[in-house]
């Protein structure tokens, strides 16, 4: 099963990412949060792939070493699975149903929505509310994808010592950061339509909300990766040096023509490649507008790379990060979260499920 309910025993927001761990723990004082710890440990080679996990000994074990690395003694873990393998539908259902029988009920009709054997797939359901023109009925919220994706995250977890508490869905991680951002940055976000541009190691993920609901998302294969491997490519590095010395520029011994002639290439195809997934989006949509831009994953970190968004894209663009109104313990190193705040969303979403 999904574990999609509201919860508010303290879990650590663990994002199983492409190249990398993401570990995040909150607490919350009011309507204040503090980052109480977190970790970033670099995943092997190919125990991810396409978002599934390929070696969960692998990925348990750096797991395990980013819960010794971050200090936390919480035990319990929320993860998420990629939204492309997840299937999402909102049915409407009698109001007067106890949760025992919706979920009998939902039982019996899901393979009416899940293209699988219903004995291959991992479902769970969440009211939203009354449905909107019958307050006889509520809408539920249906998520379902394959054991397999759940279980591997589960068993992954295990190795590390760690229990799942919750298995959630990228997008709704990603749709509670935005929400909480919101509150600060966009007036609340009431009427509003956001989109973000995750731009990671190979995949960049579109999303619009609306109201602060998800309302469509896409994929298409661009990352920084690209860049690290034309830096191997030009300088002659190993994908691991090349690696490192994109994260250190000129400091990293890289020569005074790698920003002319690799970096400010990359940052404009990366805001055309944003600006084809918007024009996607509008292409699909009722929606002609959007109001503000947030982008996220390591990519956003590239100095500059706002401007060039915004210019190339035309809607007010800023570089997220989740944490500028929360204070830090004195164990977390804050300039080292403040360098990897855009590539911490769907973790912080995650970490923000121990307060329901």
């Amino acid at each position: 099963m999904f574990l999609l309910k509201k919860k508010t025993t303290p879990v650590l927001g663990i994002d199983i990412s492409a190249t990398a761990i993401k570990l995040l723990e909150l607490s919350r004082s009011g309507s204040k949060y503090r980052v109480e710890s977190y970790a970033v440990e670099p995943l092997p080679a190919n125990s991810v792939v396409d978002k599934n996990i390929s070696d969960a000994d692998a990925v348990g074990e750096a797991i395990g070493r980013a819960v010794k690395k971050s200090g936390s003694r919480t035990k319990d873990a929320a993860v998420a699975v990629a939204g492309s393998a997840v299937i999402t539908k909102i049915i409407t259902m009698p109001a007067n149903l106890s949760d025992a029988d919706m979920e009998n009920q939902i039982k019996l009709e899901a393979d009416q929505y899940i293209p699988f054997s219903l004995d291959e797939v991992s479902l769970d359901f969440e009211v939203i509310g009354p449905a909107e023109n019958n307050i006889d009925q509520v809408d539920v919220l249906l998520a379902a994808s394959r054991s397999e994706n759940v279980d591997m995250r589960v068993a992954a977890l295990e190795v590390g010592s760690m229990k799942a508490k919750i298995v959630d869905v990228e997008a709704f991680a990603l749709e509670n950061t935005v929400s909480m951002m919101a509150r600060d940055l966009f007036g609340g976000g009431e009427g509003l339509t956001i989109a973000i541009a995750d731009v990671g190691s190979s995949v960049t993920t579109f999303s619009v909300l609306e109201n602060l609901k998800i309302i469509y998302s896409r994929e298409q294969h661009f990352g920084g990766a690209q860049l690290t491997e034309e830096i191997q490519r030009r300088y002659g590095l190993s994908y691991e040096e090349a690696g490192m010395a994109k994260k250190l520029g000129k400091q990293g011994g890289l020569p005074d023509n790698y920003e002319l002639e690799v970096l400010n290439p990359f940052k404009q195809s990366m805001a055309q490649q944003i600006s084809r997934a918007q024009q996607f989006f509008f292409s699909s949509s009722q929606i002609a507008s959007i109001d503000h831009l947030v982008l996220a994953g390591g990519c956003a970190s590239i100095p500059g790379i706002q401007e060039v968004v915004q210019s190339t894209v035309g809607v007010p663009t800023i570089v997220a990060n989740p944490f500028a109104n929360m204070s830090v313990s004195s164990k977390v190193p804050a300039q080292t979260l403040s360098n990897d705040a855009p590539s911490l969303m769907v973790a912080c979403g995650l970490a923000l499920r121990s307060f329901g």
